[in-house]
This record gives C-alpha cells, sequence and structure tokens, in this order.
C-alpha cells in the first residue's frame, strides 16, 4: 500500500500535501495508468488520517484529470497520454524579465526620462480629483477611441498650439504608437506597399515584418523623402518624421512637404503617415507646422505619443485618421477596446484642460535647454572640443556628435564601454552599409544624463580619442 509521511508539510493542509504526494508519482511514472488507488478507508488508516482527508486529496485529483473512479470498484490512475512533465527542461535557462539597473556613468542610447521633471505632485493631485468627481465614469468601459474627454482636450491643445483643426471623433487614443501601427496596417491592408525612411527608426519595420506586409526603404537625401523614389519603388504608404526626422534631426522644407502631399493625393490608396514624435520639444523658435494641417485631400495620419513629454513609461499615444479613414475604422475595427485605461484618460484629460500640460511642457522645453547646454558647454571647454563637430542640437532631445579620430566605430564603442559610456552610431540606424560620411557619427539622446557626471565623461572620451 502507498505510504506517505506527513511530517513537514510546510502551510501545506493534510489533504493538499497527500493530493500532491499522489500528483508527483502519477507524473513521475510511479503510479501508472490504469493502477487502481487504494480504498480510502484501509489507505486513511495506513496513514493515521481522516478519512475525510483521502476523500478531499482523491476529489481534487479526480478534478484535475489525474484519476477517476468506478462506482463500486475504487479509484484508478487516468491516462495522460503525455510524457512525465518532470522529463520537461527549460531551453533558455536566461531570460531576463526586466533590465538590471545600469553600469554606465552615461547611456546616450536611453530615452528613459529622469524622474525629477515628471510633475509627481500635480499628477497625484488629478488623480485624487479624478477618483473623487468621477467614480461612475471610471467604470464604463470607454469608447473603442478612447474617453471623449481626451480626445477634446487633444483636439484643443492641437487647434491652440499646433494649427490643427480636428474633430475628436477623428482621434484614436491607445497606448504606445506600436499599438497604432498595428491598428493601421489592419485598417488600410496587408497588400499596399508600405515605406521607411532610411536611416530611421528600425522597430517600426519589425511592426511591418510581423504582420508580413510588403515594406522598402527609401533613402532620404538633405530634405528627407523624395516623391520620385516612392513612384519608383510603388509605395502606397510612407512613414516619416518631417519636423524632425529621426535620427539625423533634419527638418523637411515646405517645398518638399507639398511635393509629397501632391504625390499621396495622386491616388486614392496613397496615405503619409507623419510621426510628429518630439514636436514640443523644439529648443528654439515655434514647432514647425505639422504636413497634417497643410493637407487638404485627407492622405496625412497624424501620430504623437506623451512618452516624450511626459514619461518614456506612460504609454498613451494618439493617431489622427482623415475622415474617411475615420468612418472605415469606426465601421471595420471599433470591436477593439480601447488599450488605455479609464483613469489614465481621465487624469490626463483633466491635466491638458486645466493647463497643467501647457505649463510642463514650457517647464520641460527649459529644463532639457538647460541640460543640452550644461552637456555642449563641458564639451566645448574640455580638451575633447577639438576632436568633436556637433550638429542637429536645435530640436528634441539628441542631437548629433561626430568624433574625428581614426579609430574605427567598433574600436571606439568597445572603449567607450570599457569607461562606462554608451553610445549609438547613426550608421547602426541605415539598413545596408552607410556612407563613408556617416561613420563615427553618433545619436547623443541625452534625456537621462546625469549632468554630475560630465566632467568625467568629457575627459573619459577625451582619453578615448586623443
Amino acid at each position: 500500500m502507498l505510504t506517505y509521511t506527513f511530517t513537514n508539510i510546510g502551510s501545506d493542509s493534510l489533504y493538499q500535501h497527500l493530493y500532491k504526494c499522489i500528483k508527483n508519482d502519477i507524473l513521475q511514472g510511479k503510479l501508472g495508468t490504469g493502477e487502481r488507488l487504494p480504498s480510502k478507508r484501509p489507505f486513511a488508516k495506513n496513514l493515521g488520517i481522516s478519512v475525510i482527508t483521502v476523500e478531499n486529496a482523491y476529489e481534487q485529483l479526480i478534478a484535475e484529470g489525474y484519476i477517476y473512479s468506478i462506482p463500486k470498484k475504487g479509484f484508478y490512475i487516468s491516462d495522460l497520454k503525455r510524457e512525465p512533465l518532470f522529463s520537461h527542461t527549460s531551453k533558455n535557462k536566461n531570460i531576463i524579465l526586466s533590465k538590471p539597473a545600469s553600469a554606465y556613468i552615461a547611456d546616450f542610447t536611453n530615452n528613459q526620462t529622469d524622474s525629477q521633471i515628471f510633475p509627481f505632485t500635480i499628477w497625484a493631485k488629478t488623480m485624487r480629483e479624478i477618483l473623487n468627481e468621477n467614480q461612475e465614469q471610471l467604470m464604463i468601459n470607454p469608447p473603442c477611441g478612447g474617453i471623449l474627454e481626451l480626445r477634446t482636450s487633444i483636439a484643443s491643445y492641437l487647434q491652440e498650439f499646433r494649427g490643427m483643426h480636428v474633430r475628436p471623433e477623428q482621434i484614436i487614443i491607445g497606448a504606445g504608437t506600436e499599438y497604432l501601427y498595428s491598428l493601421l496596417i489592419q485598417l488600410l491592408g496587408k497588400d499596399l506597399t508600405y515605406g521607411l525612411e532610411n536611416p530611421g527608426y528600425p522597430k517600426t519595420a519589425k511592426i511591418y515584418e510581423s504582420f508580413h506586409v510588403p515594406y522598402h526603404y527609401i533613402d532620404i537625401d538633405k530634405e528627407g523623402i523624395s516623391a520620385s523614389s516612392l513612384e519608383d519603388q510603388n509605395i502606397s504608404v510612407i512613414h516619416i518624421s518631417p519636423s524632425h526626422h529621426f535620427p539625423t534631426g533634419i527638418v523637411m522644407p515646405i517645398s518638399r512637404r507639398y511635393e509629397l502631399l501632391g504625390w499621396a493625393a495622386r491616388k486614392t490608396d496613397r496615405y503619409i503617415i507623419e510621426d510628429d514624435y518630439d514636436s514640443e520639444l523644439r529648443l528654439s523658435g515655434k514647432p514647425v507646422p505639422t504636413l497634417q494641417s497643410i493637407d487638404v485631400s485627407d492622405h496625412v495620419i497624424y501620430i504623437n505619443t506623451f512618452t516624450k513629454t511626459l514619461s518614456s513609461t506612460v504609454r498613451i499615444s494618439y493617431m489622427i485618421l482623415p475622415e474617411t479613414l475615420a468612418e472605415k475604422y469606426y465601421e471595420t475595427l471599433s470591436f477593439y477596446s480601447c488599450t488605455v485605461s479609464n483613469f489614465e484618460q481621465y487624469a490626463l484629460a483633466k491635466f491638458m484642460a486645466n493647463g497643467s500640460f501647457e505649463k510642463h511642457i514650457n517647464r520641460l522645453r527649459n529644463y532639457y535647454q538647460t541640460k543640452r547646454d550644461s552637456i555642449l558647454s563641458t564639451f566645448k571647454n574640455s580638451p575633447l572640443d577639438k576632436y568633436i563637430t556637433i550638429t542637429e542640437e536645435e530640436s528634441g532631445v539628441h542631437f548629433l556628435m561626430h568624433i574625428n579620430t581614426p579609430k574605427t566605430e567598433e574600436q571606439l564603442l568597445l572603449a567607450a564601454r570599457s569607461k562606462g559610456i554608451k553610445l549609438a552610431p547613426l550608421s547602426a540606424y541605415y539598413n545596408g552599409f552607410a556612407d563613408s560620411s556617416v561613420l563615427n557619427t553618433y545619436v547623443m539622446n541625452y534625456s537621462s544624463i546625469n549632468l554630475n557626471n560630465l566632467d568625467q565623461i568629457a575627459e573619459s572620451l577625451y582619453q578615448i580619442v586623443k
């Protein structure tokens, strides 16, 4: 007869412990298919436990399918029709569930937001007000495009500060731009050919690949994408960042913008996805007018995000669909639930409507301008200055730094990493071989750089390149 010990069973009850013992013997093959288990009363007497304990253990095993009962005959081991679970081991024992703390004194590849710049006090106050005033609304599922209050606040903000006239119904809220891209692919169709800027943001290509849609890289010149190159590649949908191209930082001139709008207007299935990812952070002059604001043919899909202006961990983005596409979206994709929680939507709507967002943007610009100026001043006033050239520093939270050195990019990257500095070469954003003119040019994202380390950063870079 089966025998199990009931000492040191931890927090388990007696029946749970017995259930686990029998289950383990089944999974390890010690109890085979069709083998009869002891009757309840003799089994309980042999183990020194109550009959009800054995009954509860058997009932749990029956419920999970490990054993079955035949009336007036007993309990038997089920045929699991599989290998014992304990024979399987993980093929990858190094799965990373979270990123370790950075060991770098400066990570110029990181776009993480400084905690000191997030408006925690105002945001917490806004959240408390929402929890007190909007309790009923918080429990109602939002429309597929997001709550009307947030979309109205975004529409008002865009009209006042970006010169864009859109209806709230054209605005679709989503948890991150990657999610919105996936909606667009479903909305526009997988039979179209999509285009990406080269160089450009690498994640967009991965999204297109995951949906198995055809796409081509389109080389940019000093003014961005040209319409003739789109015609040559038979592109139907082109993704661009005209107000501050990533990663080169160039601004598309108005002549090229009208050229692209003309290209899109010539066919009904052509669209321009305008990614305006950091337009609010232009540090000098007014924000560059959007392509959407001068589009009269309804062929521009505008996308923006709050990850740059609030926090990299705030996964709230939005897209503005042309009128005809908005109607199609509600007809074909309205079964999707909005992926941003009501709590965050109502809080952000109030944060924008009461003027807190505008004040935060102004504070953010000043903060990043001071940070950028400190970095550039430290570099300029150090021996490093004669080895570097800084460009595209007027917009966003990154600039380009070319290093004049005979070392290869690989040598320089390894040397920098050995001194605790992580760099991102511009050439890494190209599909295929980058022109030699961009080699040893680095995309310097400074949003998370600790200014207390500036002298050490400048000295370390100087030691690497001198």
